[in-house]
């Protein structure tokens, strides 16, 4: 079915609802995130504290002493060991962040060596991972001051819960002589509250419920603060990164290049080649055949006295006798040996029509919707298509779409187990910039993901030679979702 209006993707996963809402801040205080985040906020603080101080102080010094003309090369030096401190505290904040957030930040690649002493030190003042960890131990100052004032709302939320409790076991009623009243703590400096009765500790109590059900959301504030800090100073620069993801999709589209070179070489030595050498066999044959025959038929040469030995003249009695009688063409092993050779030439055709198709599919020709509206006639599944492209991608682009909605249909049709399927491809912008976004949905048992043996690793390695993404939402029971995220132009 080929519906050209226009559609928009569904989202992967349902919109939460008010009550989801709800029930997510009611929950969140008891939740293991809440509390780990807490815990980083408050191990976050003698941690950035003391390492803010140290190379703070060490900088100021390494700075002081490099513009100075007597001690230049100590202030260098001091300046040197502060990159390998800011490095170590990076490393620190990072293993922190790893065992209680769960936030993986990559190292930063170790500093270029240099040539010489000089150059050695020349490269270590020049190492940009250096100063950015330094940059980030400075910032983590004010940073774990907040986290610490973020925790402050747990510590007056708990206390303030105590309040009626406080309340009896010390005596604080209204016959114990006390003038002032029990004084209720809030993380808001709003001058001084007090309760001076027992039935006033039990809004102590409600103002500390109320603190601890707004308390997880200022940890969470800080720690996604504190979270891309992390990624931006403490990991590879964006460069790097660019740099190294470069590289792996150029070793990608490499190998897939590799790859198909091989498989073509592979199919024509197995196929094509292997039919075409037994048609030139039954060629040969059938020359020898005939050429056997043709010799017998005619008598060759001409005789001594000028007449050929063929022509008719009179027969002598001995000649019948001369030798054996010429062998007669056998039609039928001539026949077979034609049916052979044209039976060769036509398999290494289809398969080299087969192999042509399989580097690129002539259907594209006529652009990408057209080439998917065939694949999906074809498709022993029914299948739902949706085409909304108004820019034609580049054939690269349209090459791997196509092979990615072939590989997934093929996918559905043999694992998934589904009775219908629905692709659906549109143009959308992201940033300024037009991207071509596929979908294949199906209503299988589900299950699927990358590195099962479905064939999702190839199309992931694909994609990513251009750039592209691929998600997979495939949950037990179904429904299957794979995304294809592809640039218009390679």
């Amino acid at each position: 079915m080929h519906d050209s209006s226009p559609a928009t993707p569904l989202p992967l996963q349902k919109p939460a609802t008010a009550r989801t809402r709800a029930a997510a801040l009611l929950r969140a205080p008891l939740t293991r995130r809440a509390w780990a985040e807490a815990a980083y906020c408050l191990l976050a603080l003698p941690l950035g504290l003391a390492g803010g101080v140290l190379l703070a102080v060490l900088l100021a010094l390494g700075a002081g002493l490099a513009v100075s003309l007597v001690g230049a090369v100590v202030g260098a030096l001091v300046l040197v060991g502060c990159m390998r401190l800011a490095r170590g505290l990076g490393a620190l904040h990072r293993g922190l962040a790893a065992g209680l957030l769960g936030e993986r930040v990559p190292g930063p690649a170790a500093p270029r060596p240099g040539s010489g002493v000089f150059g050695r030190l020349d490269a270590r003042l020049r190492d940009g991972a250096g100063w950015r960890a330094a940059a980030y131990v400075m910032v983590k100052l004010p940073v774990s001051a907040l986290g610490m004032y973020a925790v402050l709302w747990w510590l007056t939320g708990l206390i303030n819960l105590t309040a009626p409790l406080r309340w009896g076991v010390f005596g604080q009623d209204a016959g114990s002589g006390d003038v002032g009243g029990m004084p209720v703590l809030t993380p808001i400096p709003a001058g001084s509250l007090e309760v001076h009765t027992f039935a006033g500790t039990f809004a102590a109590l409600a103002l500390g419920l109320a603190l601890l059900l707004l308390a997880p959301w200022a940890t969470r504030l800080v720690v996604e603060a504190d979270r891309r800090l992390l990624r931006a100073l403490l990991g590879p620069s964006q460069l790097a990164d660019r740099v190294r993801d470069l590289e792996e999709t150029r070793a990608l589209a490499v190998d897939d290049s590799v790859a198909l070179l091989r498989r073509v070489e592979r199919d024509l030595h197995d196929g094509a080649q292997v039919r075409l050498v037994a048609v030139a066999m039954s060629l040969d044959m059938i020359k020898e055949r005939l050429g056997e025959a043709g010799d017998a038929g005619q008598g060759g040469r001409l005789g001594a006295g000028g007449r050929s030995e063929g022509a008719p003249g009179p027969a002598r009695p001995d000649q019948a006798h001369d030798g054996a009688s010429p062998p007669s063409l056998d039609l039928a092993r001539v026949r077979q040996l034609v049916d052979v050779a044209h039976h060769n030439a036509t398999e290494a055709l289809t398969e080299l029509r087969d192999l042509a198709r399989g580097i690129h599919p002539p259907v594209l020709d006529d652009g990408l919707p057209d080439a998917l509206a065939t694949l999906a006639a074809r498709s022993a599944l029914p299948v739902e298509l949706t085409t909304d492209v108004p820019r034609r991608p580049t054939p690269a682009i349209e090459t791997i779409a196509y092979f990615c909605a072939a590989e997934l249909l093929t996918n559905v049709i043999k694992h998934s187990g589904a009775a219908r399927a629905t692709i659906t491809v549109v143009e959308e912008s992201e940033g300024g910039v037009g991207m071509l976004r596929l979908r294949v949905t199906d209503d299988g048992r589900g299950g699927a993901a990358v590195g099962l043996g479905s064939g999702l690793t190839g199309l992931v390695q694909r994609v990513r030679t251009v750039d592209g993404r691929l998600q997979v939402h495939s949950p037990e029971g179904g429904p299957t979702v794979v995304a294809v995220e592809l640039p218009l132009s390679a």
